[in-house]
């Protein structure tokens, strides 16, 4: 497993990482390969369509792809449930204070995770967790069946829940996984969570219409799934730490050290340029679906008169469900055949760049011509290299990290300054509308964001250039 040097302050000098070499992948069309690696089972010469997987490596790596599918199809679906309860209980203005509630209450849970994470092996902090949430969607299970209004509850839980677990799931691969390891496995990992998200949302649609199934049934589906990615969690971590050193067995079933979350960040700015990152990047790109938000309304609005609100509300669902398909459809091609190969030719570090430099290049084009179909298509590139080779290259961050970075720092910068991003973007949308910013404006804001995006990117480049390699 991978190990760091001691943190240090925000404001020290630059401490090393320790990195583990491998041997150099070298590809030939169209899967991976590696000089002088041992021969690979029919499995592993399959995945290394995707992703540079050794001998050894396939079943592991297919059981955490298979517990994140789970987990992120479980989030899916509760989503549709979420919806289905917060309008029909005419609760939608909670979306505008939902990330605010968000963010506050997780300045308590984050601490709390982290006392636990302290107390606990990672095994037992991933069970009580898991056994957590699941025993939420029953009480929401039977708070439904008794009548009881818990559609605001229920949508503010939901952002917790899900920024939570998938947190913890991508710190526990960070941790059986070495950094070399990781760099080349992570992306065969992702394409999990890229199918879990759309079939998670597609198969509410026939659970809901032809099953006649209710939100509060879905609660219950959910639950059940949380369960089973769970049970696949266990596996993962019976087969890695069987096959990894005695002394990485023994590591596993320690408790984490006694920093919380918090602390983490404040004293290492390796970190600390990370949750950055996060609040800005989460700035940007959900100030840029406002701004698409904003035209398709106006859009529709010229196309269609408040008599005709029916034609209105139809173009706006169209509009969206083809440009989510095309996102998720890009987004899961990108993580299927781009990412891996990404990561091997350019690294971690020159992979950082790819999105704010997209992002830049997309608001500039945006700001000297606002149109629909420009914002669209620069939307939907942005959206499936977020969802993919950026997603990825977030987790691998932490792969040089200590444990408690991975779970407790992890949980932090995913959990709250991700909320907190909401929350500033908040701000300046109702700031910005409240002087009137043109959807121009916003956008030009956004070039200005996306530009502090790449200083920051070269603070975290800058942290692991300075990574020493062991001894072999």
């Amino acid at each position: 497993m991978p190990t760091t040097a001691p943190a240090t302050s925000a404001t020290s000098a630059p401490r090393t990482l320790v990195t583990h070499p491998e041997l150099k992948a070298h590809q030939t069309v169209p899967v991976f390969s590696t000089v002088g690696e041992a021969p690979k089972n029919v499995l592993e010469r399959a995945l290394s369509v995707f992703a540079d997987v050794r001998a050894g490596e396939g079943v592991g790596v297919l059981l955490l792809t298979v517990t994140v599918f789970l987990l992120l199809s479980s989030y899916y679906l509760l989503k549709t449930v979420r919806e289905a309860l917060i309008l029909s209980e005419g609760g939608a203005t909670v979306k505008t204070y939902s990330s605010a509630a968000q963010a506050l209450l997780l300045i308590g849970v984050v601490p709390f995770y982290g006392w636990l994470g302290s107390r606990v092996p990672r095994m037992k902090l991933i069970t009580i967790t898991s056994l957590f949430f699941a025993m939420n969607l029953g009480l929401f299970y039977i708070a439904g069946l008794a009548g009881w209004r818990t559609g605001v509850v229920f949508y503010i839980w939901i952002g917790i829940f899900n920024v939570f677990v998938i947190a913890q799931f991508w710190a526990f691969a960070n941790d059986v996984y070495t950094e070399g390891a990781g760099r080349r496995l992570f992306p065969l990992v992702g394409v999990g969570s890229s199918l879990g998200a759309w079939i998670g949302a597609t198969a509410a649609v026939p659970l809901v219409e032809r099953a006649q199934l209710t939100p509060f049934t879905l609660m219950i589906i959910g639950a059940a799934i949380l369960l089973v990615a769970l049970g696949f969690t266990y596996a993962t971590n019976l087969r890695e730490t069987g096959r990894g050193r005695p002394e990485d067995k023994a590591i596993a079933q320690q408790p984490l050290g006694r920093e919380g979350g918090f602390e983490l960040l404040m004293k290492d700015r390796y970190l600390f340029w990370i949750a950055i990152l996060t609040i800005v990047l989460n700035i940007v790109n959900t100030s840029g679906e406002f701004l698409l938000s904003r035209l398709v309304v106006d859009q529709a609005t010229s196309l269609f008169s408040d008599a005709q609100m029916a034609e209105r509300q139809r173009f706006i669902g169209a509009f969206y469900g083809t440009f989510f398909g095309g996102v998720n459809l890009l987004g899961l091609l990108l993580q299927l055949f781009v990412t891996s190969r990404v990561i091997r030719a350019i690294g971690v570090r020159g992979a950082l760049f790819i999105l704010p430099v997209l992002s830049l290049i997309s608001y500039s084009v945006i700001a000297v011509a606002p149109l629909l179909l420009v914002v669209r298509v620069t939307k939907t590139l942005e959206n499936s290299t977020d969802y993919s080779i950026q997603n990825t290259i977030r987790q691998a961050l932490f792969l040089p990290t200590s444990r408690e970075a991975k779970y407790k720092a992890k949980a932090a910068i995913d959990t709250f300054a991700t909320r907190l991003g909401d929350v500033t973007q908040a701000g300046v949308v109702a700031a910005g509308t409240a002087v009137g910013l043109s959807t121009a404006g916003f956008a030009w804001i956004n070039v200005a964001l996306t530009l502090a995006w790449l200083w920051i990117a070269g603070q975290i480049a800058r942290e692991l250039a300075g990574a020493q390699p062991e001894h072999p």
